[in-house]
């Protein structure tokens, strides 16, 4: 058997697109040998400034000034794509992006798989003008569809949910293109322990009410400060709190949970997250599209805080309207919402119903089985075309009506 070539295209501007790629790395690399999936980020292929233009003022943005990164989001989505800001920005990005071009041909892949908007726009361009001849396919990695993940001559696009098919097909996307697959996510999310042996490997009491904190800040306060408050409401439960990599964070939980034995559990970084998650009952944290579909995989309710204005807003949104979560905006609403749950536990139980009713674990394997059907039938017919892309089935189509 003859393993196709997958190239997974993301950028490391914020987590969620890089998780998203890893993941379907991941599932294609236990597929049984009829694919080989390799994930490049494309920041390593272009300029230093352009990199730092890209990444690191991307997170001071949403970090320092998320109302301005708002504003930036909701402008860009309604640009039109023959504006001289936006024809500037693609010429920019063009001049920085030849070496991942070079790459690319180099790797000589059987299809793309890009989940962040740039390495589409990039490709795009490169297969209206035949230097690109495989299937590119483009995975959205939020509950959202913001108009820069639209392009032309890709063979396909995945999505998240119902809803954003529907933003798809009215962006001017055939729907025959179109997949609801979910948001991928690593295989250890379909694979976690039960919650007994979850539990007793990380000292827990598998019979007691567990919340996880897996993030603080803007409103909520630190790390400790939520942990505390949460510690001091009345009921029988246990605490785990995702520190990753903040050391001081991590060290001043370590103190709280000395003052507060067999009720709180300071986790540093861990890359077995969905061991954690086995244990919960319900989860604190903010909306981002991979963490919140991981949640949704395993079944678990959820409080959202602190979205970023634009696509983590739009993802809590979604998660609100199915009622698997609530938002709380600062610490007392938190404390509200923690204390609600916890005395109404016909309401947590229903919300994780909700949850396992959505939950997509399967979303990469969807996605990798469209994608191999799909460079099957491009091997076959030699549908990827410089007139237009390919369709799922491999046979050549234009994207009239989407804007490169």
């Amino acid at each position: 058997m003859i393993q196709k070539k997958i190239l997974l295209l993301s950028v490391s501007a914020g987590a969620g697109h890089m998780r998203a790629a890893q993941a379907i790395e991941a599932h294609a690399n236990l597929a049984g040998g009829t694919a080989v999936a390799t994930h490049l980020d494309v920041m390593n292929y272009v300029s230093a400034g352009f990199r730092k233009l890209y990444t690191d003022f991307y997170i001071k943005l949403v970090n320092k000034a998320p109302a301005l990164w708002g504003y930036l989001y909701h402008v860009t989505n309604e640009a039109q794509a023959d504006s001289s800001m936006q024809r500037l920005r693609r010429g920019v990005e063009r001049l920085n992006t030849r070496a991942l071009l070079r790459e690319v041909e180099a790797f000589q892949p059987d299809a793309i798989i890009c989940t962040h908007f740039l390495p589409a726009e990039i490709l795009s361009r490169a297969l209206r003008q035949g230097q690109l001849t495989c299937p590119v396919w483009v995975q959205v990695t939020d509950f959202d569809l913001h108009r820069m993940w639209v392009h032309e001559h890709m063979s396909g696009y995945f999505a998240a949910n119902d809803e954003v098919a529907f933003r798809m097909r009215d962006q001017g996307i055939a729907d025959a293109r179109i997949h609801v697959t979910g948001i991928p996510i690593m295989p250890a999310f379909a694979q976690a322990p039960p919650r007994a042996q979850a539990a007793a490997a990380l000292g827990l009491d598998p019979s007691r009410t567990t919340i996880l904190l897996m993030g603080g800040g803007a409103g909520l306060g630190s790390l400790d400060t939520v942990a505390a408050r949460l510690l001091a409401l009345d009921g029988d439960f246990q605490l785990i709190v995702l520190a990753g990599n903040n050391a001081a964070a991590l060290a001043a939980l370590r103190q709280l949970a000395a003052r507060h034995p067999g009720r709180l559990l300071a986790q540093g970084f861990t890359d077995q997250v969905e061991r954690l998650m086995a244990c919960a009952d319900l989860v604190i944290t903010k909306p981002g599209g991979l963490t919140t579909s991981e949640c949704l995989a395993m079944g678990l309710p959820m409080i959202v805080n602190s979205p970023i204005p634009g696509q983590e807003e739009r993802n809590a949104d979604f998660l609100l309207e199915q009622g698997v979560a609530l938002k709380a905006f600062d610490g007392v609403t938190l404390e509200y919402r923690v204390r609600h749950l916890l005395a109404n536990p016909a309401k947590l139980a229903e919300m994780r119903a909700k949850a396992v009713a959505l939950g997509r674990a399967g979303a990469a394997d969807a996605v990798l089985a469209r994608v191999l059907a799909g460079a099957a039938g491009a091997a076959t017919t030699g549908a990827a075309t410089t007139t237009g892309a390919a369709t799922d089935t491999g046979a050549a189509a234009t994207d009239a009506g989407v804007a490169a």
